[in-house]
């Protein structure tokens, strides 16, 4: 398994944002990570990027490992695996990409720290990456500045620089957030043909439920700080067995929907310093007993994956 992250809990001071997370990602595999703002997402991401906050940020227990090794080491060793065994794409492509530098020289400097190229080598690999991710006229591409190029333009730049270390993993957070939809389309086809084509793993983050379906092998679904289920996404989708997995799905929206039948989810992610006691979703689930407020769900198999919950759903989502 290329990436393992067992039971992982992270501490920010005195409160533990992140409490028992388990999954695995493996090469040639999509891994979808979903749930709504503020279920821990990016946290969990930074976790294994090695990149928590300097004042207070831990890993207060389990383990993560890649490629069989432990990820819990100092930081001299991190800064190795970071940008060349494993790569990071940040939702927004503008807080990646230095402003007052041409693209090129920001793709070229991966190459050249992480593989040992020289300056025209690393830019030959540039604009080979950058042809490779549908950039017309590459060449010239790469003296532009970020803000002389579109955000699909700039996000595909931010995949180069992410490329070029020629990393095993590559953990991308929310990577179309800020894109339309027909670009977004774009990027996750891009995602999806790197994996098959190169054999990468990625840890695909994301909020919509709607991309979790066209590009994911598996998928997480986290809730305030825990993973609530994990499934390969055709079971997901034709079952969920966890109530939030369900209210996740049931948001997305189908053609020819009639005016105000799309579905929302009552109340919101609590706070970390508000997590209610037993499974956290319970003061959202219409299913909730005394059982599910006092007593933390034990996660259970459920055919290749697992879910938390006392009263897993039972049949197909519809019904």
């Amino acid at each position: 398994m290329l990436l393992e992250v067992n039971d992982m809990r992270v501490s920010i001071g005195t409160v533990t944002p992140l409490d028992g997370v388990s999954f695995a990602v493996d090469r040639g595999e999509i891994l979808g990570l979903v749930g709504e703002s503020g279920s821990g997402k990016s946290l969990t991401a930074m976790a294994i990027m090695g990149l928590l906050p300097l004042i207070g940020g831990r890993i207060s227990g389990g383990a993560l490992r890649f490629d069989g090794h432990s990820l819990q080491q100092p930081e001299p060793i991190l800064r190795k695996l970071r940008g060349r065994r494993i790569a990071f794409i940040t939702q927004n492509p503008m807080t990646a990409l230095d402003p007052v530098q041409r693209v090129g020289p920001q793709v070229d400097v991966v190459a050249e720290m992480h593989l040992g190229l020289d300056r025209r080598q690393a830019r030959a690999r540039t604009i080979d990456l950058l042809t490779q991710l549908r950039i017309p006229d590459a060449s010239t591409i790469c003296h532009a500045y970020p803000h002389q190029l579109s955000g699909g333009m700039k996000q595909r730049i931010v995949i180069a620089m992410a490329l070029a270390g020629e990393p095993d993993l590559i953990i991308a957070d929310e990577p179309t957030t800020a894109l339309d939809v027909t670009v977004q389309a774009q990027i996750i086809h891009i995602l999806g043909s790197l994996v098959r084509d190169r054999g990468l793993g990625l840890l695909l983050i994301t909020h919509d439920m709607g991309v979790v379906a066209q590009v994911c092998t598996r998928v997480a679904v986290l809730y305030a700080g825990r993973v609530a289920e994990t499934r390969a996404v055709e079971e997901l989708f034709a079952a969920p067995a966890h109530p939030y997995s369900r209210a996740l799905i049931d948001c997305i929206p189908h053609d020819f929907m009639p005016p105000g039948s799309l579905r929302g989810i009552p109340g919101a992610v609590p706070t970390v310093s508000l997590y209610p006691s037993g499974c956290r979703f319970h003061p959202r689930c219409a299913s909730a007993t005394t059982l599910c407020a006092t007593q933390v769900p034990i996660s259970g198999p459920l055919g290749a994956g697992f879910v938390a919950c006392h009263h897993p759903l039972t049949g197909d989502r519809h019904g």
